[in-house]
Parts: structure tokens; sequence; C-alpha cells
């Protein structure tokens, strides 16, 4: 039986086709300037979207980025299929279809409920640094960091993939259907091609000078030397053999043999910016289980990735700050904003001291999270102005020893999907390549990531060592945010966001709005943004929010207003599954 698929775009429950919901999506003209070049990913027309209301089925769900993303997973899933096997097709799908974002040449969180069990269990498939690399990786001759994308374009960056791997692994665990088959369907739309969407188009349009800079990505991306344009065909036939060779062997064929060396000699001989990347990195690769970081926020627990990623610390933080706080007078309150963004300066600099790859360094996971160090945080709340000074705290620690603060740099291109299946096993995952294409390097049909680039380009500060440092096959910080909110055991929400380090801010305002404000899920991934990592409050452009800006400055915060592309998706588990993708990109839901 064929899924019904919801067009959110129209704001009703209206059967359309996977094409016509991608053609609903119209692009913004990028903004020019240096902001531009930090931030590259556009927003989809956000206006023509926002009155969305959330999809709702009783039996499966499916919320991702991209329709013919969606359309995979969906499949899949009305064959009777697991969560684990949809994210295996949709990631598949999305690396064909989203290559700016995610794919095979890029690494993964993964959180996921096993409904058997009623066990949660979150999978580490993020990137690792070369053996040959070296705290100095990103500095030149003097010991200085390099310029950010002096670094980013080419072999330099390049971290060992760790997608495919968490695919495989994620399905060997919680799999049903054959692997080969959830392969398939990105195996026939590469061969037979796919219209180019318009956030694809726009991405490529703005990135042209470096997409150019390598002769097989400017192939893909600017045959004949222009940029592809919206609806044209994009056949990608290499991809399409990659995945055919990982149907019949696995991911081993990936890590291995003849994909293996293509990378490796992709990486070394990328010219002007060579890698350090070898055979024996991709052959030692592992997806590493780790225990999930919980916090409790308005009697549900909020669960997700613990270190590499900061992305649960944080959010965690940020809600266990605002634990005794009343938010209920909702997002345009500008005592709410001042309250949020102020956790949010504290948890991020926590972040900045303590946050890193714990299998190198030690991170005090227990103690950033611990209710009496998050009270005594809260308590620094407990005023009328924006805090002046914000500075780390002191969590209890297992052991003595002193970090200097990081302040590298993450940028937001990234994707997150969210499945449930009809046995009710629940999938949060957040893949991404870095930047908007990544490393620019195509191999075999796919973008090399640019992930080495989340480490701190400096090792030491005074003297002092960064937590966030280079070293040999560890695993750069990330932001990215899977999550999973539970409620007397049972999942009731599963929600991320692409977004570079705002994907801390984006997840737990949409976390505040479902559970504080009382919105459905579609409501809680629209809202207006307002983000304060740093001290600055970015007010999204063109929004409600904006109306901010006044009452925060009379606060005491500095307030500046841009574009906030966030691209989250949730499900809300009840009585009913409701379904909601970010206005602000090209996703939608679809459940039956």
């Amino acid at each position: 039986m064929k899924p019904v698929i919801f067009a959110l775009a129209l704001g009703c429950a209206t059967s359309v086709s996977a094409q016509q919901a991608a053609d609903a999506v119209a692009p913004e003209a990028a903004t020019q300037g240096t902001f531009a070049a930090m931030s590259p990913e556009i927003a989809a027309s956000f206006a023509a979207k926002a009155d969305r209301r959330p999809v709702e089925a009783s039996n499966w769900m499916v919320a991702a980025a991209n329709p013919w993303a969606v359309q995979a997973g969906a499949d899949v899933l009305a064959r009777g299929g697991t969560a684990a096997d949809a994210l295996v097709a949709v990631q598949a799908m999305l690396g064909l279809v989203e290559p700016q974002s995610s794919g095979l040449g890029g690494g993964a969180f993964l959180v996921y409920y096993d409904a058997a069990s009623g066990s949660l269990t979150t999978l580490d498939g993020r990137e690792t640094a070369p053996l040959a690399a070296t705290p100095r990786l990103f500095q030149d001759e003097d010991g200085e960091p390099l310029g950010f994308f002096d670094a980013v374009v080419g072999g330099l960056s390049v971290g060992t993939p760790g997608t495919p791997a968490l695919m495989q692994e994620a399905h060997e665990r919680w799999g049903s259907l054959l692997w080969a088959d959830l392969l398939a369907p990105a195996i026939d739309l590469a061969e037979q091609g796919f219209p180019v969407s318009p956030r694809l188009a726009g991405l490529v349009a703005a990135d042209q000078e470096r997409l150019a800079r390598f002769e097989t990505t400017a192939s893909y991306f600017l045959p004949g030397g222009a940029p592809i344009a919206v609806g044209d065909t994009l056949i990608n036939p290499d991809y399409a053999d990659t995945l055919r060779e990982m149907a019949t062997g696995g991911a081993a064929a990936f890590y291995t043999g003849s994909i293996a060396a293509d990378i490796v000699q992709t990486v070394q001989n990328a010219p002007g910016n060579p890698g350090v990347l070898s055979t024996l990195d991709l052959s030692i690769y592992a997806v590493k289980e780790r225990a999930p970081v919980c916090v409790e926020y308005r009697a549900h627990d909020v669960c997700g990735m613990g270190p590499p990623s900061s992305g649960a610390l944080t959010v965690g933080q940020i809600l266990g700050m605002l634990q005794p706080y009343d938010l209920s007078a909702g997002p345009n309150d500008a005592t709410v904003r001042r309250l949020i963004g102020d956790a949010s300066r504290l948890a991020f600099a926590d972040r900045g001291r303590y946050m890193a790859d714990s299998d190198y360094v030690p991170v005090p996971v227990a103690g950033l999270v611990a209710p009496e160090y998050l009270a005594s945080r809260a308590a620094l709340l407990d005023g009328d102005m924006a805090l002046r000074d914000v500075a780390p705290g002191n969590p209890e620690f297992d052991h003595a020893l002193n970090w200097a603060d990081d302040a590298s740099l993450e940028l937001p291109s990234t994707s997150h999907f969210v499945i449930v299946d009809t046995q009710g096993n629940v999938a949060s995952m957040t893949t991404t390549i870095e930047n908007a294409f990544g490393s620019r390097l195509m191999v075999r049909g796919f973008l090399l990531n640019n992930e080495l680039t989340d480490f701190s380009f400096r090792s030491h500060v005074d003297g002092v060592p960064i937590a966030n440092r280079v070293e040999p096959g560890k695993r750069p910080r990330s932001s990215m945010a899977p999550t999973i909110v539970m409620q007397d055991g049972a999942p009731v929400l599963a929600i991320g966001s692409p977004g570079g380090s705002r994907i801390i801010g984006y997840v737990a305002q949409s976390i505040i709005a479902h559970l504080d404000w009382g919105m459905d899920v579609q409501q809680a991934v629209s809202v207006p943004h307002a983000v304060n990592r740093f001290g600055t409050y970015d007010l999204e452009e063109g929004t409600a929010a904006e109306r901010l800006s006044d009452p925060l400055t009379a606060l005491g915060f500095e307030v500046g207003t841009r574009a906030l592309t966030s691209g989250l998706h949730a499900i809300s588990i009840g009585p009913s599954l409701l379904g909601g993708a970010d206005p602000r990109r090209e996703g939608i839901a679809l459940g039956q």
C-alpha cells in the first residue's frame, strides 16, 4: 500500500507527489557579505509555509529535509520495516538529493529507542582525526591558526567518515528488512536522475568559486562551467555504483578496497591543500555506543548524545537552569527571552571550557548536569537585567585538570530526521559533512567532510591546553543534538536540527515551545528564533522576533538580526503521531 503524502507547504492534508512538495519551496536570495560566508545555508521561503499544521498519523511517521528522502523512508515503514531500516534508506537518499548537508563522506549521531526492550541507545558515528594528525594541523609555520576556509577547502580538513558504519550498525542491531533493498531506491534515483531542488541550486550558485577548485566536484555541480539550476535533472552513476558495492559488501566495502583507496588518493592529492587521511584510518574506524545524557525538565527526561557532542549537555544545562522559572508568558515576552538567553550563555561558557571527546579528555559529564550545580547556575539568572559577565562554572570533577577556553567555529550545514515505526521504535538522527559541500572534494559520487575544522585551531592558550584540540584518532566536538524526550519511561517527542552551534538554541527553544508554551510540534519548530550563545542576541530577521530588539536592548543585551536557518524536524508521540517540518527548509513529514 502506498502511503499518503501530506503537503505541509499547503497547510492541509492534500495528497501530492514528492516532487510537487519540493517544487512548493522557493529560495531566498543569499545574504551578502562576511556573515554569508560564515553561514552558507540559505533559508527557504518562510512566510509561505509559516501557517503549516502538523501531520497526523496512527501507525508510523517520518520527517526529513527532502521529500525524496521522506518518501524512501515512508516506503520502508509501509512495508513493515523498522525505524532503523528506514534511517538507512533516508540517509542513502539524502546523500544523493541533499549532498551539501550530509552523506557517506560525513558523520552522524543517532539516538534510538527500542520498543521491545524499552531501552534508549546513543550511537556515535562522528568522524575521527587521522592518525597522522597533530595539534598543529591547522597552524602555519609560526604556530598561528590558518584562515578558516584556507583549512576547510581541500584534503586537510577531511576526517575519517562515520556515516556508512553507523547506518550498518543501526541496521544490524534493530533492522528487519534486507540491507540491499534499503539502498535500492537511492541507487535507482541516482541512475535515473532527479530534479534539482531550489535549495540545492541556490547553495551551488552561492559557492561556485570553491566548488570550481576541484575538477570532479566542478563537473558535477558546475557542468560546462555553469551552476546547476532548479529543475535540472541531475544524474549520479558514481553514487549508484558506490551504493551498489555497499549493497553487496556492506559498510566494509566503503572502508576497505577500491572505495577507500580512492578516498585517500583524493585527500592526499588535493591540489593546494592535501590532507593526511590514510587507508589505515578508514580500516580501523568503529562506531561507538555512548551513555545517553538525560536531564529532567517539566516532569520529562530530555535525552541525547553525550561527548564528543556538546548537544545534550548544553541543551540539558539550558533547560536545567530554566527549570525553576516560569516561562509560560511565551516567546514574545522579553523577560522569558532574558532567562533563555542568559541560561544559554552560561551553558556555552561551560561548553567552551569543558566539552570535547571524552575518550581523550576527562569531561565532567555528571557534574555539568548535576541538579545542585544547575541550581547554582540558575541562581545567577535571578535578576532583572542581562548578565554583565558570563564565565564557566566549577562543576564537580572526578579529577584535577585545568582547560583553556575554546573558540572553534562550527558552521551550519547538516541535516536531521526523525522516524517512528509501527512497533513504536524511534530514531532521532543528526547527520553532517560540516560546512556546505564539506571540503568540496568529491569522490565516487559523494562529498567528503571538512569535519576536522570543528577542532580548535589553537592547541593551547597561555600554555594551558584546550580540550577540543586536534589529536590523532580524536573526534571533534560537535553541537549536533538529536534528542528523544521521555515521560514515564516512554518516548513522547523526537527532535533535532542542523545549524552549527546554534543547533543547541534551536532544539532548546523548540522543547520549551512544546512543553512550556503548549505548542504542537509544527508550531514549535516554526517559532521565530532568538538565540544567544556568546553575548549577542541573534533575532531571526523578517519574523516577529525582530520586535524583541528594543526590549532586549533595554535589558542590556547586544542585539542583531540575521537569517537563522534551522532545519528542525520533530514527531510527538501520544494517542496519535504528530509530525512537524521546519518551514525554513524543504522538508516534509509523512505518516500513515
